[in-house]
């Protein structure tokens, strides 16, 4: 191996200390540990809820529409929402207005979880906002979503 071919050590320290991709994540395992932690009792993870939450309309959504909501793609969509079918939490069926195409549905058992999730989700987002401190949550939400 070359000279050339080495990443000087400072440039270790450097990515460590100022790079958006290390951070962000870091960041967003940190926030997705609590949540789980606080969501376990009702046996559901941060993901589901977000998943359950997005299916939470006055009409059935669309496959697409919700993997574009959660910025992820069909195939990892269909993958997550196994288990809450399992669970009876969810429905996916036949877009009436377009074979091809699928909706899902919170199922009465869906919603009352979603119920029972809604308090703990406030409170935990409440001990994450108030662990900013003097940083503003709403400027920090906007930076994130500037990103996306």
């Amino acid at each position: 191996m070359s000279k050339r071919d080495e990443v000087p050590y400072e440039i270790t320290h450097l990515v460590r200390d100022t790079c958006l991709c290390l951070h962000v994540q870091r960041a967003a395992r940190a926030v997705a540990r609590r949540f789980d932690e606080a969501l376990r009792p009702l046996a559901l993870t941060n993901g589901q809820f977000s998943l359950l939450m997005s299916l939470n309309r006055p009409q059935p959504p669309s496959i697409g529409s919700v993997a574009h909501l959660l910025a992820m793609d069909r195939t990892t969509l269909t993958a997550n929402l196994k288990p809450l079918e399992r669970r009876g939490l969810v429905t996916v069926t036949v877009d009436e207005a377009d074979k091809r195409s699928r909706r899902m549905a919170l199922t009465s058992a869906g919603r009352s979880l979603l119920a029972a999730a809604v308090p703990i989700w406030k409170k935990t987002h409440a001990a994450i906002d108030r662990l900013l401190g003097a940083s503003s949550p709403d400027r920090l939400r906007g930076d994130l979503m500037a990103l996306s």
